[in-house]
């Protein structure tokens, strides 16, 4: 069997109805999105790692930011992102593609290669593989792997707005289509409403940023295990953007979703 060529595709863009720019707001002295795609990179099974932002001129910094640090940069549309990711993956000549988005600067490189992993190894058992179905992980470990031929399949027939604007529901809103593995944290916990890493609000930028700034300058390739030890010893850290928790786009959704139900979103 051939190796299969891997594609993480980190999509991002300037505009953010919450908190504009965000992904380029400074974290241990370089841009949030340089950061996260940095540990992105660690992983070993993330093959390779591609910003995919959109054609509009906003995003023109962007491109520019990913000129400057090295990064691989690809531009398609703006609010169809299973689109943009699709042609990403074809521009690439990928066969294996994972999807990770830029909000999530505290992913854990091991939690990737962890999910990547179980897709490699039960190829042929599974269309679709990520650890969110349910979701276990601290919020902010998003990772969702799917093979090209898939990806092509949802890209050419999934219809709803909220399929071509959140990439991947069109896979799991379809099991009796797609065959659905889900990967647990082996913890045995279930952190998913109760630890927010990911970045929305002013508050989580400074949640964030209070954990670079514990760990960063010790130890850059900080993870999971430590962020936890972190905010165990430091409660008033994990309080930053504790309101916040839970909170997802599902919540906009719940009508229209099939798979996902009041339990695992939070209404504000």
């Amino acid at each position: 069997m051939p190796v299969p060529k891997i594609l993480t595709v980190v999509q991002a863009r300037m505009g953010s109805s919450r908190l504009p720019g965000k992904v380029l707001l400074p974290l241990a002295g370089q841009p949030l999105l340089v950061r996260m795609v940095q540990r992105v990179q660690r992983a070993h099974l993330a093959g390779t790692v591609v910003v995919a932002t959109t054609t509009d001129p906003a995003d023109d910094a962007i491109v520019e930011l990913c000129a400057a640090h090295g990064l691989a940069c690809f531009r398609g549309d703006a609010l169809d992102l299973l689109d943009r990711h699709y042609q990403a993956a074809r521009h690439y000549g990928a066969d294996v593609v994972l999807k990770i988005p830029s909000d999530c600067p505290l992913i854990d490189p091991a939690v990737i290669d962890e999910v990547v992993g179980f897709y490699l190894h039960f190829a042929d058992r599974y269309d679709f593989v990520s650890n969110l179905h349910p979701a276990t992980f601290p919020d902010g470990n998003d990772v969702e792997v799917m093979p090209i031929e898939d990806l092509e399949t949802a890209w050419r027939e999934a219809r709803r707005p909220l399929e071509r604007e959140h990439t991947t529901p069109f896979f799991w809103e379809n099991p009796g289509r797609f065959r659905i593995g889900n990967v647990e944290w082996d913890a045995g916990q279930d952190f998913s409403m109760s630890h927010r890493w990911t970045i929305d609000y002013p508050e989580d930028y400074n949640f964030i940023k209070a954990v670079y700034d514990a760990l960063f300058p010790t130890n850059p390739t900080f993870g999971l295990p430590e962020i936890l030890a972190l905010l165990e010893k430091r409660p008033d850290i994990a309080q930053i953007n504790a309101r916040y928790a839970g909170v997802n786009w599902y919540r906009n959704h719940l009508d229209e979703l099939q798979t996902v139900d009041s339990s695992q979103t939070k209404i504000l």
